[in-house]
Formats: structure tokens, C-alpha cells, sequence
């Protein structure tokens, strides 16, 4: 999802020469398949988005996979990136790397700084890999290649392209299926997990690919003055969040149903509230453009082509 929404923006600025691979054609979790790939295309930049990701379910139902998988893409692109000459490049992280109770809403300097919410983190912990690794590199080899590795930290994110799994899919997808499926089988309720309450950001997936390429061509000094070697991560928020409640009555407008939604509090909820601090990327020039019910209509839209 993310990494098509990358190869939309960077072509609508002009760039005719991108480089792309499914999960079909590479596996990142490969070193001797991703040495190979850097070798044979010799790309000036990247953009890592690939990463394995799901919901609640999937990351408590196969915890030895997120923790894995993500390791081994990370730890091979970017090494790959490094010996292969690549000095720039773009890692995205996730709002989970942040401790589950973090003081509300969570700027970048939470990092580290409590136990993160337990559902997620396998992932999170692999997510937090990929920022060190990045500025690991960058110190020790930032002067001598001139290497520009940066990160930035998405919050929850949905639109076109996304997975639309009965079980492993993210909260947004998950819903807008469920509510699909209740208005075509006219079923008079759907049951949400969890207690309805917990406060989350959502962020069109578009706006994350602008954000990424904005972030990527910042001047080096620019960046350099709004992050710390060892604190180099950047939040891209919506700059708002809402409870999974609102949500639910949001995607079920959208999809048109138009029966009882039922919350079943006996499921896990995840964190409180996951709102991030964007003010760092404001303050730097970018702002969020698609709200909640554009960017929903937009969504079910490409769930109904899919």
C-alpha cells in the first residue's frame, strides 16, 4: 500500500526511472536475493516501505513472524544499500515503536522511554532496529560515504491498496469489510472487538507518500538541525485522532450500513490513545491534506475494485 503510494507521488513529480519488486519477484528476507538485486540495478535511492504488518490479531497470532520478518528486510536492504554505493535512503517505521502509556500526544524524544503496548511489540521492536540501524550507519559511515539515512514514523495509515483480511488486516480495512459484507447480507449488527474507546490517528495513504518524499529531499542541513544523530526519527500524523467508536460509525457512513454497531469488550483493546507529534514535520513545512470522510469514501472505493 505505502510503497505504491511512493511510486504514485514520485512519478506525479516527474520521475520516470523507478525501480519496483513484488514480494513475488524479491524476498527481502533473502540476503543472497537482495545483494543481487542492489548489484544488477544499482539505484541511487530508497524508499524502504516494505515491511510485514496486520492488526491485533495477526501480531498476537504470529509474534515470531513480525519479529523476523522485519529484522531480515531491514538489516538486508540497508546493509545491501550501504555496500552497494546507495546514499540515500528512506526508512518508515510505525507510531508502535513509541512505549504503550507514552504522555499523549507522543513526540519523537518518547523513543525508549517505557514498555511498549504488548500486542505489537515484536513488531515495534523491529521497527526501533531499523531506526538504530539507519543512524548506526549514518555515524559510522555518514563522513567517510556520505551516507543520508533517515526514517520517519508513520501513524496508522489506510487507502488504496490496502489488505482487506477477515483477521490480519489493520482496524480501517477490517471495518469497511465487515460493514460491506453486514449491508450486503443485511445482518442487523456488527460486533467491533474491544470497548470502543481507545484514541486513534488515521492517516490517508497518500499523504504519507507526500510526507515521505518531502522528507527524503529536505537539504541534509535542514534535517540535521531539526533531528539528533541518535534521535533522527520524524512523525508524519494526521494532527487529530478519534475513538475507535466514531471510527466505526465513520466506516460504517461511508459503506452505507445502516444497523447496530456492538462492541465486545472481552477483546483486547491495544494502547489507551496513539496520537502523534507532528509538530517537528509542520514546523518543516508539511501538513496533512485528506480528512477522515474524504479519505474513507476513498478507500471503500478501492475495496469495491479490488
Amino acid at each position: 500500500m505505502v510503497g505504491s503510494a511512493i511510486v504514485r507521488r514520485l512519478q506525479q513529480q516527474g520521475h520516470s526511472h523507478l525501480i519496483t519488486r513484488s514480494h513475488a519477484e524479491l524476498d527481502l528476507a533473502s540476503q543472497a536475493e537482495v545483494q543481487a538485486f542492489f548489484q544488477a540495478e544499482a539505484p541511487d535511492q530508497v524508499y524502504l516501505a516494505a515491511a510485514k504488518v496486520g492488526g491485533i490479531h495477526a501480531n498476537n497470532s504470529y509474534p515470531a513472524e513480525f519479529i523476523y520478518q522485519n529484522l531480515m528486510i531491514q538489516a538486508n536492504v540497508i546493509h545491501a544499500a550501504f555496500q552497494n554505493g546507495v546514499q540515500k535512503l528512506l526508512f518508515l517505521g510505525s507510531s508502535c515503536i513509541y512505549p504503550k502509556l507514552a504522555t499523549q500526544p507522543m513526540a519523537e524524544n518518547a523513543l525508549l522511554t517505557g514498555p511498549l503496548e504488548p500486542t505489537n511489540e515484536p513488531y515495534a521492536v523491529a521497527k526501533i532496529a531499523g531506526i538504530k540501524m539507519c543512524e548506526s550507519y549514518n555515524r559510522q559511515y555518514g563522513a567517510s560515504h556520505g551516507l543520508d539515512y533517515r526514517s520517519v514514523m508513520p501513524t496508522n495509515l489506510y487507502g488504496p491498496g490496502d489488505n482487506y483480511h477477515p483477521q490480519d488486516s489493520h482496524v480501517i480495512p477490517a471495518l469497511i469489510r465487515r460493514f460491506h459484507e453486514a449491508r450486503t447480507s443485511r445482518a442487523p449488527t456488527v460486533t467491533i472487538w474491544g470497548s470502543g474507546t481507545p484514541m486513534r490517528e488515521f492517516l490517508y495513504v497518500d499523504d504519507m507518500a507526500a510526507a515521505s518524499v518531502f522528507v527524503m529531499n529536505l537539504p541534509k542541513t535542514i534535517y540535521d538541525q531539526h533531528t539528533t544523530p541518535m534521535q533522527s526519527q520524524i512523525n508524519v500524523g494526521f494532527g487529530s485522532d478519534i475513538s475507535i467508536a466514531q471510527l466505526a460509525q465513520a466506516v460504517s457512513l461511508a459503506v452505507g450500513y445502516q444497523g447496530q454497531i456492538d462492541f465486545d469488550p472481552t477483546q483486547p483493546d491495544g494502547a489507551p490513545r496513539k496520537l502523534m507529534d507532528s509538530s517537528r514535520l509542520n514546523t518543516l513545512g508539511w501538513q496533512a491534506k485528506v480528512g477522515l470522510a474524504e479519505g474513507l469514501a476513498l478507500a471503500y472505493a478501492d475495496f469495491l475494485r479490488a
